[in-house]
């Protein structure tokens, strides 16, 4: 019961505050959210996040497909394959700071 009573009464008082901010500070936020996003260390750190996803997926579809490759949908296949060439190829794509 006491964790309802401190749920409603946060969920009031965040109302209360989000109302009284008003448009013009959730303008600021979102010029805030903006600035941020395209602040080039935050990209750079998108970027590099981006590579090593596309680098660990390539590992575990090896690891995978070693074991149950006779299982893996041939589009999958296909689709790693293709971003595989892609990020080994050295081209630049239109993501992070490599159009900026």
């Amino acid at each position: 019961m006491r964790y309802k009573v401190t749920f409603v009464v946060g969920l009031a008082l965040g109302y209360v505050l989000g109302t009284r901010a008003g448009r013009e500070r959730y303008e600021k936020l979102k010029k805030s959210a903006r600035d941020l996003a395209q602040n080039p260390v935050v990209r750079n750190a998108a970027e590099t996040a981006g590579q090593t996803g596309r680098q660990i997926a390539g590992k575990a579809f090896t690891a995978v497909g070693d074991r149950v490759g006779h299982a893996v949908p041939a589009s999958l296949s296909g689709r790693v394959r293709a971003l595989r060439n892609r990020s080994g190829s050295g081209a630049d794509d239109d993501w992070g700071t490599s159009n900026t």
